[in-house]
C-alpha cells in the first residue's frame, strides 16, 4: 500500500513540474513574441518617419527647383464648374486648382491656364516626352499622367471631358509648338465629348487658327473621308473603333479620335522634330507640319463659348 502511495506521489510530483515547465516556456515564449512584437512596431514607426522625411525633403527639392505646383488655396467658398468660373471670381494665377463638374461624383484636380484672355481648363499636354502616352481604354477613360509639375504632360480622361462638355459649350483651343520654336494654334467651337456608351465620340464645329484644320480633314475635299476626326469614336489599342480595316491605335501607339487613321494625332509618340518610323506615329498635326515631323509641345485647354472675362 504504501509503496502505492509513494508512487502517486511521485507520478503527481512529475506532473506537476512538467506542467510548471510548459507554463515557464509558454510565458518565456509569450515574453519573446511580445518582444519580437515591440521591435517590428518600432521598426514600422522608423519607417514612417523616414518616409515621411523623404517625401518632405523631395517636395522642398521640387519647390526649390520651381518645377512643383501646389494645388492653389481657393478657400473653400465654393465648388467650381470649370476654370471660367474661377477665373471670373477672382483668381487669375495659372496652376492647379479643384475643380467639380455639374454631374461629376467628385471634384478633380485640372491646370487652369489664366493667360491667353483666361479661364482656360486644360484637357491635355505634351511637353517632354516624360510620360506614356501608349495607354489602354481604361487609362484614356480616367485620366492619367502627371498632375503636379506645371508643365507636366497628362490626359484628363475621356469620362471628365464628357462631364465638363455637356455642361456648356465649349470652345477647343489647341495650341502647338515645334522645336524651332514657331507657334500656330487651332481652335473649334462647340467641341463636345460623348459618353461612355457611345465611346466618347467626338464633335467639333467652326474652326479657326493659324496651324490649318487637320481635326475636320477639311484641306482638301477628296481626303475628308478617311481624314476626318469628326464624329469619331475614340480608340485605344483594346479598343478598336476607327474605320481603318487594322487597328490605328495600335499601329500608331496612342489613344485617338482615329478614322483611317489620322490627320492629327496629339497622343502620338514624343520624337525631336521630323522623324522617320514603320507609320506616322508621332505627334502630329498635318496642316501644319505633315506626318513627318512630331510636335514638340501640345496644350489642349477648353472655354465656354461666350465667356466673358471678368477683369475686375
Amino acid at each position: 500500500m504504501m509503496k502505492m502511495i509513494s508512487f502517486i506521489l511521485v507520478a503527481t510530483a512529475v506532473v506537476m513540474t512538467r506542467e510548471s515547465w510548459a507554463f515557464e516556456n509558454c510565458a518565456r515564449e509569450q515574453a519573446r513574441l511580445r518582444a519580437q512584437v515591440h521591435l517590428l512596431e518600432t521598426r514600422v514607426k522608423q519607417q514612417q518617419v523616414k518616409i515621411a522625411q523623404l517625401l518632405y525633403e523631395n517636395e522642398v527639392q521640387l519647390l526649390d527647383d520651381g518645377t512643383y505646383n501646389n494645388v492653389l488655396d481657393l478657400g473653400g467658398k465654393r465648388q467650381y464648374a470649370d476654370c471660367s468660373e474661377i477665373f471670373n471670381d477672382g483668381y487669375k494665377n495659372s496652376g492647379f486648382y479643384k475643380i467639380k463638374p455639374l454631374l461629376s461624383p467628385a471634384e478633380i484636380f485640372v491646370y487652369c491656364d489664366m493667360s491667353d484672355g483666361g479661364g482656360w481648363t486644360v484637357i491635355q499636354r505634351r511637353s517632354d516626352g516624360s510620360e506614356n502616352f501608349n495607354r489602354a481604354w481604361n487609362d484614356y477613360e480616367n485620366g492619367f499622367g502627371n498632375f503636379v509639375q506645371k508643365n507636366g504632360e497628362y490626359w484628363l480622361g475621356n469620362k471628365n471631358l464628357h462631364l465638363l462638355t455637356t455642361q456648356d459649350d465649349y470652345t477647343l483651343k489647341i495650341d502647338l509648338t515645334d522645336f524651332e520654336k514657331n507657334r500656330r494654334y487651332a481652335q473649334y467651337k462647340n467641341f463636345k465629348v460623348g459618353d461612355e456608351k457611345n465611346s466618347y465620340e467626338l464633335n467639333i464645329g467652326e474652326y479657326s487658327g493659324t496651324a490649318g484644320d487637320s481635326l475636320a480633314g477639311k484641306f482638301h475635299p477628296e481626303v475628308q473621308w478617311w481624314a476626318s476626326h469628326q464624329r469619331m469614336k475614340f480608340s485605344t489599342w483594346d479598343r478598336d473603333h476607327d474605320n481603318y480595316e487594322g487597328n490605328c491605335a495600335q499601329e500608331d501607339q496612342s489613344g485617338w479620335w482615329f478614322n483611317r487613321c489620322h490627320a492629327a494625332n496629339l497622343n502620338g509618340l514624343y520624337y525631336g522634330g521630323p522623324y522617320t518610323a514603320t507609320t506616322d506615329n508621332g505627334i502630329i498635326w498635318y496642316t501644319w507640319h505633315g506626318w513627318w515631323y512630331s510636335l514638340k509641345s501640345v496644350v489642349m485647354k477648353i472655354r465656354p463659348n461666350d465667356f466673358i472675362p471678368n477683369t475686375v
